[in-house]
């Protein structure tokens, strides 16, 4: 049997099932949903069985409560494609009192809206990412985000991360899908994130809702929002890439595309952070382009680590990306998210990590030690504008709790002016 690698969200939901009723999982394909429900379940059913689909299905319709028939908590695996089992297993909790009955897996959120309201007090929504490079087990972890958040003053000073630029570029590329790292060769390796492009652009954009849509137009939006990674580029932009690159594209198509693409946990942006330090319209509200997987992007373009390695610009912006997830990861335990922020007069701090508390973090990514100056001072600018508007009354916000550049670094350490550098090798 393959080993299963621990996951994040393992501790998340063994503690949810504990005082809810149900737990549903959701997040892209491949990334290990069922795997990881399967360590806590006691029963399931796969409705993509394909020796008993049809039969799921179609009970479904009949009766659907006798699927959730089973020892608890019973897993049902891609729920969507019954969309009855929903209501099923909502009358089933509300009329339990009992916790930890159901794990269930979607795909896609076609039926966000139904489930926000339909009463599901007692079910709860678990994003899963692919894997982080510590869950993977390439990064060393011997620095936690969380610690940093608990005791600002650690001493990071000297902690060496194991991995090289090579290293990383690898891992970006080859995403953080658990089968890839059931695969013998690098080359293997590779082959997952384009199989799972593939099946993205022919298969998945159609069947999601039945509409028809054209797999060559899903790639040349992808590679010209890959092109744009890690950028505020307006959508207009982009489509005026597409036009350029791959032929007319009307917005109508774009945007339909997009938001299908957001529904399969494909795009997932980076939204602006909103206290008001600055005035209104100094403020920029524009989303950061950005993808749940940075192999994503590098699938998209067709590129190679070898090719990567000698187009730097372009590795950073998807070495940002890799960041971003991963930040997103080590901070959900805590009810985190990854902001940013932008405003008008060209101040940018990359990442704005921020807890369920209200604690958060200012954080500048970085591939490479030639920008750390840069970076540095845009933290102590913005940490300094923060400071002052709080002193004035104006806003009514903490401190952050620490100012770090995420770099492809091989130290951490603290300087002079108490800015952390850590490498992204050492995170966990």
């Amino acid at each position: 049997m393959k080993k299963y690698l621990s996951r994040y969200i393992d501790d998340e939901l063994e503690e949810l099932l504990e005082y809810m009723g149900a737990v549903l999982i959701v997040g892209p394909k491949w990334c290990g949903k069922t795997t990881t429900a399967k360590q806590h379940a006691k029963s399931m059913i796969q409705l993509q069985d394909p020796s008993n689909s049809y039969n799921y299905l179609k009970l479904a319709k009949l009766d659907p409560l006798l699927l959730l028939d089973g020892d608890k908590p019973r897993l049902i695996d891609e729920w969507q494609m019954a969309p009855e089992l929903w209501d099923a297993v909502r009358y089933s909790v509300d009329e339990s009192d009992d916790d930890g009955l159901y794990i269930l897996t979607g795909s896609t959120v076609v039926d966000n809206s139904k489930i926000m309201h339909s009463g599901a007090g007692r079910i709860h929504r678990l994003l899963m990412r692919p894997m982080s490079l510590y869950e993977s087990g390439e990064s060393n972890g011997k620095i936690h985000l969380m610690d940093l958040f608990d005791n600002p003053d650690l001493d990071i000073n000297g902690i060496f991360s194991d991995l090289s630029v090579q290293d990383l570029i690898f891992a970006m590329c080859r995403g953080g899908w658990p089968e890839s790292l059931n695969k013998k060769t690098k080359k293997q390796q590779l082959k997952i994130a384009r199989s799972y492009l593939d099946i993205l652009t022919q298969v998945d954009v159609s069947s999601i809702d039945g509409v028809k849509r054209n797999p060559d137009k899903v790639k040349a939006l992808l590679k010209s929002y890959s092109r744009n990674i890690s950028s505020f580029a307006r959508n207009t932009t982009i489509i005026g890439d597409i036009h350029e690159h791959h032929g007319t594209m009307s917005e109508k198509t774009y945007y339909d595309y997009v938001n299908v693409l957001k529904q399969l946990f494909v795009i997932d942006e980076v939204n602006a952070w909103g206290p008001k330090i600055r005035s209104k319209t100094a403020m920029r509200n524009s989303s950061k382009k950005s993808f749940i997987d940075p192999s994503i992007a590098v699938a998209a373009l067709e590129l190679t680590p070898e090719e990567l390695l000698y187009n730097l610009e372009m590795g950073g912006q998807i070495f940002e990306n890799l960041c971003i997830r991963d930040l997103n990861i080590y901070s959900a335990c805590r009810g985190g998210k990854v902001l940013q922020y932008h405003d008008r007069d060209g101040l940018e701090v990359d990442c704005v990590v921020i807890l369920s508390n209200g604690d958060y973090a200012l954080i500048e990514i970085k591939l490479g030690s030639d920008e750390e100056e840069y970076a540095a001072s845009n933290l102590l600018k913005l940490n300094s504008l923060i400071c002052k508007r709080i002193t004035s009354g104006e806003i009514n916000i903490p401190k952050p709790k620490f100012l770090a550049i995420v770099t492809g670094g091989k130290m951490a350490y603290v300087r002079e002016d108490g800015v952390k550098v850590i490498p992204i090798g050492c995170l966990s």
